[in-house]
Parts: C-alpha cells; structure tokens; sequence
C-alpha cells in the first residue's frame, strides 16, 4: 500500500499534497489545543509502533504481500488528529530513509492511510462503541473493526489512484505513463488481499491491544471513546508507568522484526521500474495482477520518476551489513529511533508555538 515513486503522476501527486496539507495543519492545531504532558509520549509510542508494525508483511493471495499499519489502533487511543499526524511521521520516516513508499506519493499515502484510515475508524469505532463503558467488550469489538474497516479503505484509495493513471496519462502511443493497470484489475488486485489477510491481521492487532489497554489503564482509551454510559470505571489517566508494557512490547517486535523477511514478494504495485525488464518479476506481476501481463516497456513516467530520491538504505538493508536479518532488525531499530524523535519534536515545535501564542495573548 506504500505508494513508490513512479507510479502515480506529478499532478497526481501534488493534488494528493494539498489534499493532505489541510489535514496536517489541523491536526497540529487540535494538538495544540489538547497538549498535557502525557500526549507526546503515546504519540511517539504509537507511531513507532505503526513503523515497527508494517515491518511484518504477510503473503496475500495472488503471490503478493500486505502488513497492518496500526491505524485504528492509533485512532482509538489517540484520537483521530494525533493518529493522523502518528502514522504520517512514520511513513515520512518510512519513505525518506528506506524507500518504503515514494517522496513524491508521500502525500498519496498521507492520505490514504494516516488521512482516510484514521477519519474511517474514528467514525467507525464511535458508531460501533456507542456509549458503552470504556471496560465492555462492545468497545473491543468495535476498536477491531474499525481498524478492518481502516485498512481496506485505505487500500480501496490506493487502488483507485492507482487505476485512474492509465485512464488519464498515456504517450503518444497510447502507453501508459505511470501505473499500468486500470481500476478492473487494481481494485481486485489490492482488495482481495486486504479484505482477507491483511485486514484480519489489522482486526487482531487493534482488538487486542484495546483488549489488553482494557485491562492494564481503561483511562488511556478516553481519547477516542466519545461519551461513556454515567458509572463507567475511570481509573486516573496515564499513572507513570502505565504505558510501559507497551513499550516493552515494541522492543520485543524490534529484535523479532527479522521475521518479516519470511514473507517472499512484494506488494502489489510497489515493484521497481527494473521489476518490468526481469522476465522472473514480469511473471510474478502478472500472477498477483489475475495474470494480466505487465507492458512490455516500463512505462516512461514510472521510469523519470522511479529515481526522484535514492533513500540511505533502501529495503531496509544497510549496504554495510551482508546480513539481512541483522540489516533488517537494525533498519527497525534504526526507524523507530527516528520516528520517536520525529513525534518528540512535532510536540516540541507544538509546545512552542502554544507558548507563543499565550505570550502574544498576555501581551495583547
């Protein structure tokens, strides 16, 4: 689902930017607003754990591979504009060091994942949830499906971004110049996976951290939980140490992030231009395309803009390390690192900007 460089057009591109601006400035605004000493630390904690989480792909029907991201988890506990800004600081960090989705398409996935998955599960999990206690399972059910509900309606995005290129950008030939596959085999070719296997993977996932947040704090669900039924248990919020199981649990998935090597292929429509002069890869592109063959050529957009920014180690593997497991386990641990200073500076430039703000107001 990350979008690389290449695939979509510039155009494309720069609409899906200014697409994704508005978003970005308000949820910076809203986190102004809502700013306590505790929010920063969760929203470093849940985007690492989004970077960590899509370091595990799973193999999807058809020969390609899919992750959760983590979404409607970080939607629940965090609310729907710091998870918008959470998942958008790990596909920066995804996107600029190792390549994982394109520098001209980060917008694109903005949108998609941190944009419509967050708006998705917040409107889902709020509906589902209702008013019930923040300890009912009703709750845990409906954090589940909404993070279903998020990750394939991010994908449904993808898909239909991807399939309008070759209806819209063609040469004079009437190649296509960017993505080569219409919407009659995107939509399939990237729903089908979601819809089974990697929104299963994404209802786990949120189901049961919600389910084990339940236990450990309830008081660190109030953020997205809307109004609770009167009487319902709220412990007090954030005791120090609350969150450190979490943390704790993020290590764990750093040392076994080596196990995301397991799953053989890529993800649909994240092939490298040089995928489609490889007569092994033409095979494997068409096999999760419902064996619609690639073009013969790689399409002249996708190959200008398939270079537009060479990431320091791309694939996760460190060009240093000839061992892939340890060059994958250090890109993880690598990553995070830089997504939790990414979070902890986004809250220190908000931090600044609120103090300005009170200063001006005193003065005025």
């Amino acid at each position: 689902m990350h979008i690389p460089d290449g695939y979509l057009s510039p155009a494309t591109c720069a609409v899906l930017y200014a697409g994704a601006a508005p978003f970005w400035y308000g949820a910076m605004a809203r986190l102004r607003r809502a700013l306590h000493t505790r929010l920063i630390p969760r929203l470093s904690l849940f985007a690492a754990f989004s970077f960590v989480v899509m370091m595990f792909p799973v193999p999807l029907p058809g020969g390609s591979t899919g992750h959760a991201v983590g979404i409607g988890l970080a939607t629940v506990v965090l609310g729907p504009a710091a998870a918008i800004l959470a998942i958008s600081i790990a596909l920066f960090i995804q996107a600029f060091f190792f390549g994982d989705g394109g520098i001209t398409a980060l917008g694109a996935n903005c949108v998609n994942m941190a944009v419509v998955g967050s708006l998705a599960a917040f409107v889902v999990y709020r509906l589902v949830a209702g008013r019930s206690a923040l300890t009912s399972a009703r709750r845990m059910v409906a954090a589940a499906v909404a993070g279903y509900v998020a990750i394939n309606a991010s994908a449904l995005c993808a898909a239909v971004e991807f399939g309008i290129q070759p209806l819209l950008y063609r040469d004079a030939s009437g190649a296509p110049l960017y993505c080569p596959y219409p919407l009659s085999v995107a939509i399939p070719a990237m729903m089908i996976g979601h819809l089974t296997v990697a929104g299963a993977a994404e209802l786990v996932l949120t189901g049961g951290v919600v389910a084990f947040l339940q236990r450990l704090d309830p008081a660190t669900l109030k953020a997205g939980a809307g109004r609770v039924v009167a009487g319902a248990v709220q412990p007090a919020a954030d005791a120090p140490g609350t969150l450190r199981p979490l943390w704790l649990t993020l290590g764990v998935l750093l040392v076994l992030t080596p196990l995301g090597l397991l799953a053989a292929g890529s993800a649909w429509g994240e092939w490298g231009a040089s995928d489609f002069a490889d007569p092994a890869a033409r095979q494997r592109i068409a096999q999760a395309s419902s064996n619609h063959a690639p073009p013969a050529r790689v399409p002249q957009g996708m190959q200008r803009w398939s270079s537009a920014w060479t990431a320091p180690f791309p694939d996760y593997a460190p060009p240093y390390l000839r061992n892939a497991a340890v060059g994958y386990a250090l890109s993880g641990m690598c990553g995070a690192g830089l997504v939790i200073l990414a979070a902890t500076g986004v809250g220190a430039l908000v931090r600044a900007r609120r103090s300005t703000g009170r200063h001006d107001a005193v003065r005025s």
